[in-house]
């Protein structure tokens, strides 16, 4: 049609009002993605490869630019891939996984499962798919469990989920005492274990179970993480130990008393430790500072104004326990004023 036709009709039909029709079609982007893709398939107008492994994708680079931040600066910003008819990425992504993302490109769809959710996350967080890491992200949280939260955590960590890392942290805190006998535990950095330990959230009825991890730890790589166990010690709350344990377990441990330092943090746990048995005073340094009570809830009562009776609430065995404790009864009126150690 050449132009001066379309003037003419334009101004035939044209009555100067703003008669207007929008006109849209919605299964038109699905369409078109499902024609690049049969394209993609066909290797028709693709004009570049991605390589992952021993495996080649061959790709358009306007459909990779237009889902990807990463692949937009790789062929825009003046880079070798800019120019080169090939992107191999060697090791650093399983081809099963680039498949999936680009898959992903063309259809707008991928389905996430235990297998390759941890991969996908990593993956869609490298090559900036960010909807694919946030998606594999929510699928982790919804499978948090006891046996992986360590792993989620550090995953989540690094790859900036931060709804994935505080659910799996807050888990990890619960959890601590089944996973300390992981070997992602004795492979966490110093940096993470000291914020596990430090924090007063760590649920765990005994302090002797925090002392005996933080000893597997060290030892797990004795040669280079020795000089670290001052600093961790510092992070225990020593003073909470049962007085045989701070004797036994942690004054005996050729580990801690074969340093001055160390010597030094189990003597400042000791005096504390005395007044608390002693009841001298309030004690406020950090060895002696109570963790989170977890499920323990004590109900104290009586018949007169003092409480010598006693009761534990075991939320987990849902009953309520007689406890008996080697101590003068407590005057209920100063409870507000009482510590459990």
């Amino acid at each position: 049609m050449s132009v001066s036709v379309h003037e003419n009709r334009k101004s035939r039909t044209s009555t100067g009002s703003m008669n207007i029709s929008l006109f849209h079609k919605p299964s038109h982007p699905d369409s078109v993605l499902t024609h690049l893709n049969s394209l993609r398939k066909q290797c028709m107008f693709t004009d570049v490869t991605l390589w992952a492994g021993d495996r080649s994708f061959p790709c358009h680079r306007a459909v990779l630019a237009a889902c990807s931040r990463y692949f937009e600066a790789m062929f825009s910003g003046g880079l070798r891939e800019s120019l080169d008819n090939e992107v191999n990425f060697r090791d650093s992504v399983h081809p099963e996984v680039l498949e999936l993302l680009l898959d992903f490109a063309y259809s707008s769809r991928v389905i996430i499962n235990e297998e390759n959710a941890e991969s996908l996350l990593e993956a869609g967080d490298m090559l900036q798919f960010h909807d694919i890491r946030d998606a594999a992200a929510e699928f982790l949280e919804k499978n948090l469990h006891a046996s992986n939260c360590l792993g989620m955590m550090l995953l989540s960590d690094a790859h900036q989920c931060k709804r994935l890392y505080e659910l799996s942290w807050r888990m990890c805190l619960i959890h601590f005492e089944t996973l300390r006998d992981t070997e992602d535990f004795c492979g966490l950095s110093k940096d993470k274990l000291l914020d596990l330990i430090l924090s007063d959230e760590l649920e765990v009825e005994d302090e002797q179970i925090v002392f005996n991890a933080v000893m597997r730890w060290i030892r797990y790589d004795l040669d280079s993480r020795r000089d670290y166990l001052p600093e961790l010690l510092r992070g225990l709350r020593l003073a909470l130990l049962p007085s045989e344990c701070l004797i036994e377990a942690v004054a005996c441990e050729e580990l801690v008393m074969s340093d001055k330092r160390n010597r030094q943090i189990v003597d400042e746990a000791m005096q504390c430790k005395k007044k608390i048995l002693q009841n001298d005073g309030v004690v406020t340094s950090p060895c002696a500072r109570p963790r989170k009570a977890g499920h323990t809830l004590l109900i104290l009562g009586g018949q007169t104004f003092m409480c010598d009776k006693i009761y534990q609430v075991d939320h987990k065995a849902k009953e309520i326990i007689p406890k008996s404790y080697k101590c003068k009864p407590i005057n209920c009126i100063g409870l507000q004023n009482i510590n459990a150690y």
